[in-house]
């Protein structure tokens, strides 16, 4: 696999609002890193990847994501704080004020494409005010042939303008910062915010409409790899729960560690082509993979540098969401396609600070569609200003923030081809044991290893299972490779009373959480709670 795509095709932008702008067209990765650290915008660190600063934004920005309101939205994106409507009329005059900005310019322009499969690809045009974010997208999204550059056709334009800052008052955003989709143009607009995560989020949350909607194909925020005999297995899982962690498995060919769909012929493929991961505390021991695809053509986002250009992963002083991009040929053990066939495992990944959830049980279907729109996690102290202990987390399907439609339209379409595959589904704690945070320890990585190992080789099929008394999870009594007395979750605790006080606090906040769904959820969905 190529490192860099080259054309010789020049493109002109004025069909876009873009006038009398220099663009460089299609420029390879090293080409990029050049004009990186030629412009002053980025560094060359030890590993020979660059390194960059995305300025007052090191993190998406929820309350700036727009999704413009029109007749193909209106009556089907579920409304409300995570998707906020934005008036057509005021998307077309914040469209041309970027476009006027970016007039006159040099400007970064990419063609390039999302889903690996042939029969769902979209064509992705995009537009960087920025050279390191225009390598972004070279590294996250997929890269066509230069063949299939000749006569490429976007389906989606993307417009990237970072020092751009909107007037709140004028323009219709909540403040200089913006995120907008528009399905009628098939545009996504960023503007005054150089955090590249924006770029890639955008496409995931077209694809998150346009799949379910159009093409009965279900979008799904989770990493994926596959087994030496072809065996599909899925890991969904909010950040910090080791999603990326786990589907990196020496075993197993990695399709990808972040963004997937679900078709109706039995294939799952990835969205991406490269990978986005956290650096924070990184080591070569604990995560090899990520490690040693840190070379150049990777994109390092807030990191400290010393002296001699090395890297201080354990200096969180700009951000805790230090960043890596990286295209996924960077990792030696990949699936080529990036596609498999059926999942015969999926495992929900939750890092349960509290201490309560098994390090592993088996789920039912309707507890697995519970589980999945309620998206759990936990925050720990210092995550976030003002935490100081831990704070139940819930994400609808584990992405709620990239979800444009209501989340049990996504559990019901992951429930129905769940029992059509007749997957089996696992829900896995890597959080704590033996107590909360601060008393208990976080379960070891490599009895998580071993309990996955055993469930995808079906070394979990034939033992016996005892019920959680307050989550009704079917917990296995035995499992190879690790001690029997950590698989119940309860008896690593030296108190069972304070045990079982704190089960029925976290059972109690489920509850509170699952309210707002309970009136779109049908009866076995609801019968997959917690059972005191």
């Amino acid at each position: 696999m190529t490192n860099n795509t080259f054309s010789t095709k020049t493109i002109s932008l004025t069909p876009y609002g873009i006038k009398e702008a220099k663009a460089h067209y299609q420029l390879s990765s090293d080409q990029l890193h050049e004009e990186t650290i030629k412009n002053g915008q980025g560094v060359e660190t030890s590993f020979g990847a660059i390194a960059v600063n995305t300025g007052e934004f090191t993190g998406r920005s929820p309350k700036d994501r727009f999704i413009v309101k029109d007749s193909i939205t209106e009556d089907k994106v579920w409304w409300g704080n995570i998707n906020i409507p934005f008036e057509p009329t005021a998307f077309d005059k914040l469209y041309d004020k970027v476009v006027d900005y970016l007039s006159g310019k040099e400007v970064y322009v990419r063609d390039a494409y999302a889903c690996a499969d042939d029969n769902y690809r979209l064509n992705i045009r995009v537009v960087n005010e920025y050279p390191w974010s225009n390598m972004f997208a070279h590294n996250m999204f997929l890269r066509p042939t230069e063949d299939e550059l000749e006569n490429f056709e976007e389906d989606w334009l993307i417009v990237n303008a970072p020092g751009f800052m909107a007037d709140p008052a004028i323009d219709g955003t909540r403040q200089h910062n913006f995120a907008i989709l528009n399905f009628e143009k098939k545009i996504a607009l960023i503007g005054g915010t150089g955090y590249t995560g924006e770029i890639k989020k955008g496409i995931f949350s077209a694809l998150n409409f346009i799949l379910p909607v159009f093409k009965n194909t279900l979008p799904m925020h989770c990493s994926a790899n596959v087994g030496k005999d072809g065996d599909t297995a899925i890991f969904f899982g909010l950040s910090g729960t080791g999603k990326t962690t786990l589907s990196a498995d020496p075993e197993r060919k990695l399709i990808g560690d972040d963004e997937h769909g679900w078709t109706n012929e039995n294939t799952v493929f990835n969205f991406e082509g490269g990978c986005y991961a956290k650096v924070i505390d990184l080591s070569e021991e604990k995560e090899p993979d990520i490690y040693h695809a840190i070379k150049k053509g990777a994109i390092l986002e807030n990191v400290i540098l010393d002296e001699n250009k090395n890297v201080d992963f354990e200096d969180t002083s700009i951000t805790q969401n230090t960043r890596v991009s990286y295209p996924i040929y960077h990792i030696d053990n990949i699936q080529e396609p990036s596609i498999g066939t059926n999942p015969k495992n999926i495992f929900f990944l939750t890092a349960d600070a509290f201490g309560v959830l098994p390090p592993i049980s088996k789920l039912t279907p309707g507890q697995a569609a519970y589980h999945f729109i309620s998206g759990y996690t936990a925050k720990v102290a210092g995550t976030e200003a003002g935490i100081t202990e831990p704070v139940p987390s819930f994400s609808a399907c584990f992405g709620a923030p990239f979800m444009p439609l209501h989340p049990t339209k996504y559990a019901e379409m992951l429930s129905k081809k769940m029992q059509e595959a007749g997957v089996n589904v696992w829900l896995i704690n890597t959080g704590w044991t033996g107590g909360p945070y601060g008393i208990g320890n976080r379960m070891k990585l490599k009895y998580t290893r071993a309990m996955i190992s055993a469930a995808l080789e079906g070394k979990l099929n034939d033992v016996d299972y005892q019920i959680h008394p307050v989550f009704g999870l079917a917990i296995p009594k035995d499992c190879p490779n690790v001690p029997n007395e950590v698989l119940n979750p309860i008896d690593t605790w030296a108190d069972a009373d304070a045990y079982n006080t704190k089960a029925t606090e976290l059972s109690n906040s489920f509850k509170k959480n699952f309210a707002k769904f309970e009136e779109f959820a049908n009866e076995e969905i609801m019968a997959g709670g917690p059972i005191k």
